[in-house]
């Protein structure tokens, strides 16, 4: 089924993109939230960087996504965007596991439950924006 030029203005009006950049603060928060939590719930402060560290092992490689799609590139036909979004994808995978390989090095009395709750949680934000994602009502009829 081809959209003509109309169709496709309204169909994007009627669900707007969420920014990429929206999601990697939402990320942050999560993250800032956890790591606090941790940090409280435990008593001990390795519980909070670790958690901490989690959400940042979600969190930079979402910000190198996106700043990989959002670039000049990615955008110039729908082949190079799809060749960019799977290049992008894998470079967000390498980052996040050489940062997960690279975390009992990096954070002291490394705490791998609460590294893996930071982690999660900040996953779950793609959902979240997902489900919250702005939409304009269709215009009313009189």
């Amino acid at each position: 089924m081809k959209l003509d030029a109309e169709q496709a203005r309204r169909l994007r009006e009627q669900h707007p993109p969420v920014s990429p950049w929206w999601v990697v603060a939402g990320q942050a928060v999560v993250g800032l939230v956890a790591a606090l939590v941790a940090w409280i719930a435990t008593g001990r402060p390795s519980a909070g960087w670790s958690a901490g560290y989690g959400a940042l092992s979600v969190m930079i490689p979402a910000a190198v996504f996106a700043r990989g799609l959002t670039g000049r590139f990615s955008s110039l036909n729908a082949g190079t965007a799809a060749f960019g979004f799977l290049v992008w994808e894998m470079v967000k995978i390498a980052l996040t596991v050489a940062m997960l390989v690279a975390a009992p090095g990096l954070v002291r009395e490394l705490s791998w439950p609460a590294l893996l709750v930071g982690l999660v949680l900040a996953m779950k934000v793609y959902w979240v924006a997902l489900a919250f994602a702005p939409r304009k009502r269709p215009p009313t009829k009189n």
